[in-house]
This record gives structure tokens, sequence and C-alpha cells, in this order.
């Protein structure tokens, strides 16, 4: 008989992805609650379901004297609220809009779905106790899950069925309109060319706006900095460009041989009017994602850019001699 070890098994057990609960009862005029990942369905019709409790938890009691139960699937921006039904020693509850369901149970908002039971057995499985209870009500708020993989907490998002055929069309394809690079560079200047109006309208052309950009994140630059930067997309700060923002008022220059160059107070106003033109024709593009799909699209383009960030100065922290 092959000996099992424990911590292995619990490792394995971590490559199948679930979602992640917080299960909530009332005992003794106290509400209880706890996140759980071992919820499961049972049965259709009836309709029932299932979760596991560790028989060491300080909450076993409650839910063997309470008859009732409610399971709540934490939605994907739910994370604080599941590290928080996890603590020990805490009001869980404290600061939460609550309702009151079946038995006077505790029911939070703002999760994926929601169900109230009641508990029509209980099983002893190893070292948990297992509930299987009867769903009494149930809500689906159409929020995308979180998820739990692999000892932490994971994004997914749907893969939506109409893309298939266009997705099977891209894999058969050559290598170029699969590639990164190339698709990458067709989202930014798509983008790009939808900002275009703004830009005239402020006659501004690409590097002043580049220039103005990377000013907005860090008011003042080192042109040394400012020139590396831009050099990234192709371009490079030139003195037409350099003069032209100075005449126009929105920049300074300071100092030599290497000048810092900072945006005034005009240059700030034009810095804003254009962050809020790029975040709007961002919304517009989005609109069709769900939050989960944003929050992996950001999350891995993130990941993207810090891994080929190469030789170029930090964006998002001022040079030293800046500070």
């Amino acid at each position: 008989m092959n000996v099992i070890d424990p911590k292995q098994f619990r490792n394995a057990l971590g490559a199948f992805t679930t979602g992640v609960t917080v299960v909530t009862t009332r005992h003794g005029g106290i509400d209880i609650g706890l996140t759980a990942n071992s919820f499961n369905s049972v049965s259709l019709d009836p309709p029932m379901v299932l979760w596991s409790l560790a028989k060491t938890s300080g909450s076993l009691q409650a839910f063997n004297e309470n008859d009732y139960f409610a399971v709540h699937i934490l939605s994907n921006r739910q994370e604080a609220l599941s590290g928080r039904f996890a603590k020990r020693g805490i009001d869980k509850f404290e600061g939460q809009a609550l309702t009151r369901g079946h038995g006077e149970m505790p029911l939070l908002s703002g999760c994926s779905a929601r169900f109230e039971c009641r508990t029509a057995y209980r099983y002893e499985g190893g070292d948990h106790v297992i509930f299987v209870g009867e769903v009494l009500n149930f809500e689906h708020f159409g929020l995308p899950p979180l998820v739990f993989q692999s000892g932490g907490y994971a994004l997914a998002v749907k893969k939506p069925a109409e893309y298939a055929a266009e997705e099977a069309a891209y894999q058969a394809d050559s290598f170029g309109r699969n590639a990164l690079t190339y698709l990458l560079g067709r989202v930014f200047h798509q983008l790009r060319y939808q900002l275009k109006p703004q830009l005239a309208a402020h006659d501004l052309n690409d590097v002043e706006h580049q220039v103005i950009g990377v000013l907005g994140v860090c008011e003042e630059r080192p042109l040394s900095e400012l020139d590396a930067l831009l050099k990234v997309s192709g371009q490079s700060v030139d003195a037409a460009a350099l003069a032209g923002l100075r005449e126009r008022g929105y920049i300074v220059m300071q100092g030599a041989p290497d000048p810092r160059v900072s945006l005034t107070a005009a240059g700030r106003q034009i810095n804003i009017e254009l962050v809020a033109a790029t975040k709007s024709i961002e919304d517009d593009a989005l609109e069709g994602f769900d939050h989960g799909e944003v929050q992996v699209l950001t999350h891995l383009v993130r990941r993207l850019a810090h891994a080929t960030r190469a030789d170029t100065p930090p964006l998002w922290t001022r040079s030293r001699e800046a500070v």
C-alpha cells in the first residue's frame, strides 16, 4: 500500500480550479460566516448542494445546531471579502450591508450567486463534516466568479462561443496574424487613430503628445530620459517639438547640460484633457468585455510590458536626481 504524503496530495488537489464561497448562518443571536471552496452541486431535482467544514473549526457547532445556512459564490471583485471571512478573531460582518434570509441567516450582497439552504443531511467524511443542503431560494446576479487554484486566487474569463470560428481561422493562418507584435500594434494604432481629432484640436503632433504624456506621469524628467522613453516608440525628442511646446507655454526647461523638462499648469491641463479622451476611447472599446476579462487583459499586458521594458528608464518613478 502506497503512503500518501498529505502535502503532495493537497498540491495535487490544488490543480483543480474551484470557485470561492462564503457560507453563513446564525447561532445564539450572532452572525457566523466563513470562507470555503468545498462547495458543489448534488442534485437538480430536488435542488441540493453540499459543502464541507473541518471538524476542528470553531464554527462547527453553529452549523450543527442551526438547520439553515446560506452559500455565497463570491464575484471576482470580492477577493478582500474572501480574505476577511477566512480570518479569526474579528467581526467579519462589520461594515457589510446585510439582508436576512430563512432562519434569519445573514445574506451578503455583491456576489455572483447566492443559495439559501436547509440542512438535509450531515455526514462525517474523514477530518471534515459534509453538509448537504436543500435549496430553498437562490439568486443569480450574473457577475464573474472569484476562482482559486494551486493555493492562490486566479483570473478566469468566459470564452464566447461566437468567436470560435474566428479563432479557428486565426489558428490556421500564418504566424503574422497571430503575432503579439502585430495584434498589440494593431490595437494601439486603431485606438490612437480615434484620438487624432483631439490632438488636432490642440495642434499637437505625435512627438509633442508623447512628451506631454510622459511628463504627465512624472512631471519632471531629464531631457536624456525623456528622449530614451520616446525612442521605445520609434520617436525622439527633437528641437522643433520642444520649441513648439515651450512657445505655447506647455513645458519649461531648466539647467544644463541635461536640462530638466517639466509641465506648466497649462501643460498639465492639456494632459488631463487628453487622458480623459483616451479613457473614454478605451471604455468604448471595452464595452463588450466583462469585468473579469478586463482584469485578465490588464494583468497580462502589464506583465508583458514589464517583461519587454529592456533598458529604458522607469516610466512610473522619478529618477534619483529628481527626488
